[in-house]
Order: structure tokens, then sequence, then C-alpha cells
């Protein structure tokens, strides 16, 4: 919440749920850019 990665490295669990999240939208983007691909 306070600063995307900055605040996940240094917020503790807070910040490692922001991890994970930003983690996830990847994997999908990569996902949804391979779909278009294919």
């Amino acid at each position: 919440m306070y600063g995307g990665n900055v605040g996940g490295n240094v917020g503790g669990h807070q910040g490692y749920n922001d991890f994970i999240l930003i983690v996830v939208l990847f994997i999908l983007l990569i996902i949804v850019g391979a779909a278009f691909y294919c």
C-alpha cells in the first residue's frame, strides 16, 4: 500500500502480500501474452 516494491521489501507481512500479488499478475501477463502468440 505504501509504495509497491519498496513497501514490500520493508513492510513485513503486508509487503510480502504485495510481492505475491505482483508475481501473480506477472505470471498472468505471461500466460495472456503466450495465448496471443499461439
